[in-house]
């Protein structure tokens, strides 16, 4: 399949061969590594002796977090400039005049971005091993962690792809994407917790009941659901399986969202639906 795309051996190529793509990994293992040890070191000085392995889990949550983050920060950045780039290089047009279809190019493009932030996931695989090695995480807690991230991934690729697609410049599409997976990681809970707050303090006695919406919103932030993953309980006291397991429920929503994304974003560039506008 890469020998038949051109366009996604040439990205896979330039991303990987690049010194920036080294800097960027080598950046993003610092940073999670220097995180990881950081802990670890402020935890032994308080035990004055040893590093507790009872505290293995914490690194393990807070390393799944300061992951998901970075994930966030990475991802959209990766993907807002793949379309918009091409505008401000003059060569979407000469790419859109090869045998590759728009959905192709958007495939493409998504692939080559995807691809190397897995390995930036995988790269992290030896600092998640340190938290194994002393208990408090089983395997099937990691797996989660790393297939919830495969998913997030997804959509906020998607999302990135998107305003390259909508937009004409790659400053403006990166602070859109941003701004879009700020909102999916932080405005969702904040709703949640507005529409909350409101539908019990206007109806006396409270309902015992949580909306649909707060459950909705719950299920789909990416904080919260990692959270649930790693064994914490769902806030606002909604319930822990909804129509379908909160897991389920975020699995499709970012996939079906993604996909729908994606779509738009190939008819989009599709030159001949630009000619009849």
């Amino acid at each position: 399949m890469i020998n038949t795309n051109p366009v996604l051996l040439k990205e896979l190529r330039q991303r990987f061969r690049s010194f920036k793509a080294s800097l960027i990994l080598f950046i993003y293992l610092l940073v999670i590594g220097g995180f990881v040890l950081g802990f670890m070191y402020l935890n032994w000085r308080q035990e004055a002796v040893v590093f507790n392995p009872s505290q293995s889990r914490e690194i393990f949550a807070m390393l799944s977090v300061a992951q998901l983050i970075l994930l966030g920060f990475v991802t959209p950045g990766l993907t807002a400039g793949s379309i918009s780039g091409e505008r401000e290089r003059q060569t979407l047009n000469v790419l859109l005049t090869t045998e590759l279809r728009p959905a192709g190019i958007i495939f493409s493009k998504m692939i080559s971005s995807c691809a190397f932030t897995i390995l930036l996931i995988t790269a992290t695989l030896p600092l998640f091993s340190i938290v194994l090695m002393y208990g408090g995480v089983s395997p099937s807690q990691l797996w989660g962690v790393f297939g919830f991230y495969l998913v997030s991934m997804y959509l906020f690729a998607a999302v990135g792809m998107a305003c390259s697609t909508f937009f004409r410049r790659t400053g403006i599409s990166t602070v859109t994407s941003y701004g879009i997976t700020a909102f999916i990681g932080a405005g969702t809970v904040f709703l949640a917790a507005f529409i909350y707050e409101v539908s019990r303090g206007n109806v006396y006695p409270r309902p015992e009941g949580v909306p649909l919406s707060v459950q909705f919103l719950v299920d789909i932030n990416p904080v919260v659901v990692l959270m649930r993953i790693l064994g914490e309980g769902p806030p606002f006291g909604v319930s822990e399986n909804w129509l379908l397991p909160y897991w389920l429920v975020y699995t499709v929503f970012y996939l079906v969202v993604g996909t729908l994304l994606l779509i738009w974003s190939s008819k989009r560039l599709n030159p001949l639906r630009r000619s009849k506008l």
